[in-house]
């Protein structure tokens, strides 16, 4: 499974803001962003040009690092929206919403999405009774997401769960059973990555 292994607070410190990258220790003062709120490297605090493509190419980076995916498969995503009715940009982020990894995160079974792919990653839920361990598996609307029977990860799980915040409306989730049920598909109102889509199918369409 291809994945960036790049320092995580490096990449906060590149866009210039928090992308809760890294769970709890984001809302420390240990986060990289609060104790060095520069790009990194040895240009790091000089001035920048902000030419139009550079805007563009941060937002597209910033969205890949968010969902913790390599530029071919989020082109793929791009793609796949372009070819389906609606606004492209919500799409994709719908698309990449209903990541079974991002579901796990979102439903507050994990504390960051890489912990949430992880888990997936090593066959610890289930997807209407079926092992899933493949992050990517597209999640649908009536779907069950249930942690494995006795999995030895359920420990963790429920101590990322004293964790969570807000669950978006189009979730419903049961924190003493660890399941959760997709009530429906996403809007882009209760996608809260902090993401200017637009900016990125302006640059997939040059």
């Amino acid at each position: 499974m291809a994945r960036d292994t790049g320092a995580q607070c490096k990449q906060c410190r590149r866009e210039g803001q928090k992308l809760f990258l890294k769970g709890e220790r984001c809302l420390t003062d240990k986060c990289g962003v609060e104790r060095r709120s520069y790009p990194p490297g040895e240009h790091g605090r000089g001035r920048q040009k902000q030419s139009e493509y550079r805007v563009q190419l941060r937002e597209k980076q910033k969205a890949k690092r968010i969902y913790g995916i390599l530029e071919r498969q989020f082109h793929s995503y791009y793609e796949e929206a372009a070819r389906k009715h609606g606004r492209t940009g919500e799409t994709m982020l719908q698309l990449l919403e209903r990541r079974l990894d991002n579901i796990v995160f979102r439903a507050g079974f994990a504390k960051s999405r890489d912990m949430a792919r992880q888990l997936v990653r090593h066959g610890h839920w289930t997807v209407n009774g079926r092992r899933v361990d493949i992050p990517s598996y597209q999640v649908r609307p009536g779907d069950v997401i249930a942690i494995k029977h006795d999995s030895p990860a359920a420990q963790v799980v429920r101590d990322a769960t004293e964790l969570t915040g807000q669950i978006p409306a189009w979730l419903q989730a049961d924190h003493d059973s660890l399941t959760a049920k997709v009530l429906r598909g996403p809007e882009r109102r209760e996608v809260a990555a902090p993401v200017q889509e637009q900016l990125i199918v302006e640059l997939y369409s040059k």
